[in-house]
């Protein structure tokens, strides 16, 4: 099989998650662009490159292809934000992809994003003016979707330049629900990235619905979950919440319980959820009692209590009891316990839908790698290292002692978790760390 994926820019998550996930099966070939053509914090895609790479790689093999229409449209995720472009300009590039999609058989999954609105005044990924104004336009978006009004100071050059990002970018979005009902796409999901009960995000995502759009909470893992859909195996899965009385709780960043949001990760990858007996898979959900967690916020919740065991069937683990990070006494109890060949696969990292739709996407690739006798074992080693030396290792504990992307500090503040890692993937690695956004949010991690 044969999949062309375009990433939303190069973090690690975006762009070395998936070719890892790929790697576990043998007869499934993921091919992807250089990373220096996709952006970055600071810098845009090179859409023109990206577009001819688009027509070199479209052969007639190809059996499915796996994009994130941000990227082409605006130049990435954080860019859908930021950029000036007109309507008309972004549709002009945004046509010449649609002629090259159209005259290929392969299956086209896609996904964009409803541009978020965060609750913050740290401008770093959003407009310059959102240092200044940003609590107060999330309150204004807010209060304009609950009640529909709302008064506030904020400039009005300022609300206006934002309204009309907004617009821009909600435009782009019912384009692409026309295209959708021309039959251009196998799938097409509509992102709500960050948000809240309330929101001018979320009021367009009720839109987009009444239009016959799909829409889902979360980001970052929705290209992973469109790749675990593209691999058509068949595979029933059963849901184990840790904390079973507190599964209708909502997690940071979202909108809907964590019950279903385990639930619509499962199905839209492909999934179909049973009971334990019928089960392919145990999904193990380590979620919270009260309130999510989150470390590095110094947000804290009631860690897991309880006393780990090996179901006697292949699990997978989802560590949503904090947003982003592990909870550490749950992974003491599996190192403690060990694993074994029905370990499927472990993950931790950033907003609940991020853990659950790149696990899903993992476990779907071993599953059917290894009903077809195509497992790559070392690659599903590297990649479960990674994982906890990222999502444990560093997000949990390392990062709460450094205070700047240093690679020396973190190289030697790793090494104690390097060790037990070793010890439960039973794998030798050298690790080597880099800040690629020169932040302290997200870690590269290559391992040889």
């Amino acid at each position: 099989m044969r999949i062309l994926f375009l990433p939303i820019d190069n973090r690690p998550v975006c762009y070395q998650l998936p070719k890892m996930i790929a790697e576990i099966h043998n007869g499934i070939q993921l091919v992807i662009p250089p990373k220096e053509y996709l952006g970055d914090l600071t810098k845009s895609a090179d859409k023109e490159k990206l577009l001819n790479w688009f027509s070199e790689n479209l052969t007639n093999d190809t059996n499915a292809v796996i994009i994130s229409l941000d990227t082409i449209a605006y130049g990435g995720l954080i860019p859908s934000r930021r950029s000036t472009d007109s309507y008309d300009t972004i549709k002009k590039g945004l046509d010449k992809l649609k002629s090259i999609l159209e005259n290929s058989n392969a299956k086209v999954y896609a996904f964009s994003s409803i541009m978020r609105i965060s609750n913050n005044n740290i401008n770093i990924e959003e407009k310059e003016y959102w240092n200044l104004y940003g609590e107060k336009i999330f309150k204004y978006s807010f209060e304009k979707d609950k009640f529909g009004t709302s008064k506030t100071d904020v400039p009005q050059d300022v609300l206006n330049d934002y309204l009309e990002t907004r617009d821009r970018n909600f435009k782009i979005n019912k384009l692409y629900l026309e295209w959708q009902k021309e039959g251009l796409f196998e799938k097409l999901i509509f992102s709500k990235d960050d948000c809240t009960e309330y929101g001018l995000n979320v009021g367009e995502a009720r839109q987009l619905e009444k239009m016959g759009g799909f829409t889902k909470t979360g980001a970052d893992e929705i290209p992973l979950t469109l790749l675990a859909s593209a691999v058509n195996e068949p595979l029933k899965a059963v849901i184990i919440f840790n904390e079973p009385n507190s599964r209708n709780l909502i997690s940071n960043y979202e909108d809907i319980s964590i019950e279903n949001s385990v639930k619509g990760q499962l199905e839209l990858a492909g999934c179909k959820i049973t009971t334990t007996e019928d089960a392919d898979i145990v999904l193990y959900v380590n979620n919270f009692e009260g309130h999510q967690g989150e470390i590095v916020m110094n947000r804290k919740t009631r860690l897991y209590s309880g006393t780990w065991e090996e179901p006697n069937k292949p699990y997978i683990i989802a560590d949503v009891r904090n947003a982003n990070g592990s909870d550490n006494n749950l992974i003491e109890q599996i190192l403690k316990t060990g694993i074994s060949d029905l370990f499927y696969g472990y993950s931790g990292w950033n907003t609940s839908a991020n853990t659950l739709g790149s696990l899903i996407c993992a476990m779907k690739f071993l599953y059917a790698a290894k009903k077809s006798n195509q497992y790559n074992k070392i690659a599903f080693k590297h990649l479960q290292a990674i994982r906890f030396l990222d999502d444990w290792a560093y997000q949990a504990n390392v990062r709460q002692e450094i205070k700047q992307p240093d690679i020396n500090t973190i190289t030697e503040a790793m090494q104690p978790y390097e060790n037990a890692i070793r010890k439960l993937m039973d794998i030798e690695f050298t690790a080597k760390y880099t800040f690629p956004w020169n932040r302290l949010f997200e870690v590269e991690i290559e391992l040889t």
